[in-house]
């Protein structure tokens, strides 16, 4: 599978789970006591002993797995999941050892390591020789979570931490993460740490993923929870930030499969994971009510893992939404200022409740325009707003927009930049064009 993704340019990063054993099929026990902690727990139970008496051997396993993959397998690198459950108080962070390892498996390659951080910890990604994890890049859980409750209305459980304006989705572009150190109510707790200056391409942002779309109900994808435009208005947002984006499996093309919780148990583990699912679900508000008796989809049930599974027809039968997801990363990738990867170019400023704009203001005059309206059609007046006007000699033209016929939309109108309108649901895409000299006012006499 590798070689062939190779072969085809492809770079391949295997999830790894480092934080915890499974209920089941554990036989570290039988050889040793000390593989897991006596100090520390986690959400899954007892953490792994990577700081206690004995730890070395511990340490030294699942530094030998992280560089096996790479060694062995050529991986191009690792996600690390739940890192917060990685618990170390040991001189070397087992997180710095195993990028350490990585890198060193290589021999040279180029590799990626990214982390997943609920708390938000911007160490993972510092220098190890600075008590960093020298990790590559970090999930922003906070960019999907403002979009998620823009795009669906819902911020129960911990979309509760979220409101969905304009104003989140803007500095999630602008600053990597909405939290960096402010109280959280719901957890009780400070979340989150500084990341003023750490570049926008080390933070990873979705719509979905794995944990997210089977975090839900049904096992929905976002796609089916919102309209249409708003969905593709979003998906521009998303594929044109300075962050890093990742798309989920079928994502491109609009899958209607459902991605569901499923796990390949014996009764009595499957019991007591069917069991544990139904109560982590019931936080969320919508599904703690009796009406939602009997629709919690059986983890182990083959018939779950089935419908998960992607239907590849919907390649063809989705064509629209495959070219907008393939117009745009060939915008992303092509476009200067887009593949500058460049938060210190981007501002925003809120036009209306939900309706703001995005500028990356460029040293050139290459500047790009963002209108993104995720609520009624809007007209913009008066436009009071320094970031609507073009750079100086130019009138704005448009380079994209959600709205195009043919990838669904209702069309984009006419661009008047006398009369700013914003078409409902959409984002337009403008850039500068220079105006002819005819065109331009008159110079006035001193």
């Amino acid at each position: 599978f590798v070689e062939r993704a190779h072969a085809l340019g492809i770079g391949v990063l295997l999830d790894v789970v480092y934080n915890h054993f499974g209920p089941v099929d554990n036989y570290t026990g039988v050889y040793s006591g000390d593989y897991v902690s006596q100090r520390h727990r986690t959400d899954w139970g007892d953490a792994l002993n990577f700081d206690g008496a004995n730890a070395a051997g511990v340490r030294e396993y699942f530094l030998a797995n992280a560089g096996y993959w790479i060694d062995e397998y050529h991986f191009d690198g690792l996600r690390l999941d739940a890192t917060q459950s990685i618990v170390d108080d040991s001189p070397e962070w087992i997180i710095a050892a195993v990028t350490d390892r990585v890198r060193q498996a290589a021999a040279g390659r180029q590799t990626i390591i990214v982390a997943e951080n609920e708390p938000q910890d911007r160490r993972l990604l510092d220098d190890p020789g600075k008590g960093g994890g020298g990790v590559d890049a970090l999930w922003s859980d906070d960019f999907h979570h403002a979009a998620r409750v823009a795009l669906t209305g819902h911020n129960e459980y911990y979309y509760g931490d979220y409101l969905g304006t304009p104003q989140e989705l803007i500095s999630a572009l602008k600053w990597g993460f909405l939290y960096q150190g402010q109280w959280n109510g719901r957890q009780q707790r400070v979340r989150g740490t500084p990341v003023w200056h750490v570049p926008a391409a080390r933070f990873v942002i979705f719509l979905q993923n794995h944990d997210q779309v089977a975090n839900s109900a049904n096992g929905l994808r976002t796609h089916v929870l919102t309209s249409p435009g708003r969905y593709r208005a979003l998906t521009a947002l998303f594929l044109l930030a300075p962050q890093t984006p990742m798309l989920f499996q079928g994502q491109e093309f609009a899958a209607s499969s459902p991605f569901l919780y499923f796990a390949d148990h014996q009764v009595p583990i499957a019991t007591l994971v069917r069991e544990g699912r139904e109560e982590a679900l019931r936080q969320f508000r919508s599904m703690a009510g009796p009406d939602f008796e009997g629709y919690f989809a059986d983890p182990s049930d083959p018939a779950t893992f089935a419908q998960s599974k992607l239907d590849w027809s919907e390649l063809d039968r989705n064509q629209a939404t495959l070219q907008m997801h393939r117009d745009l990363l060939e915008l992303r990738r092509t476009d200067p200022v887009f593949s500058a990867q460049r938060a210190d170019w981007l501002t925003g400023a809120v036009l209306a409740d939900e309706a703001f704009l995005v500028r990356y203001l460029t040293e050139n005059n290459e500047d790009r325009l963002l209108l993104v309206n995720l609520g009624r059609d809007h007209a913009v007046a008066p436009a009071a707003e320094p970031l609507l006007a073009p750079p100086e000699g130019c009138r704005w033209s448009l380079l994209w927009s959600s709205e195009a016929p043919r990838y669904g939309g209702s069309g984009s109108g006419i661009l008047d930049v006398k009369n700013w309108h914003l078409p409902g649901h959409a984002t337009i895409v403008l850039r500068p064009e220079a105006l002819l000299p005819e065109s331009l006012p008159e110079q006035q006499g001193h």
